[in-house]
């Protein structure tokens, strides 16, 4: 978005780093994966008014809504129950590019 560099930036250097940090950790069994969750139902967004609320909702392409908590946390789930994903950054979005 415009306006958004810096923040665009920090998130560039969130998944730039999370392959060479799995890397790093792979011989200590540690592994290491992304989630850069797109619009959810967060405390902070419960604070907007509504109509604000069920625009920014209707802006994910499918489904288009906002995130539930739950929904999160099951991906965290998944991640954490399939050894073989490490090094990856998953967008779990519902396909949302930010308009400029």
């Amino acid at each position: 978005q415009v306006g958004q560099a810096a923040y665009s930036a920090s998130k560039g250097g969130i998944v730039g780093m999370t392959l060479p940090i799995a890397r790093d950790l792979a011989p200590l069994g540690i592994r290491v994966v992304t989630i850069a969750p797109g619009l959810f139902s967060t405390p902070l967004l419960a604070g907007l008014p509504e109509k604000v609320r069920n625009f920014l909702g209707q802006q994910v392409p499918f489904p288009s809504r906002l995130g539930e908590p739950a929904e999160y946390a099951h991906l965290v789930q998944a991640l954490a129950e399939n050894p073989m994903i490490n090094g990856e950054v998953v967008r779990l979005d519902g396909a949302l590019r930010m308009q400029p």
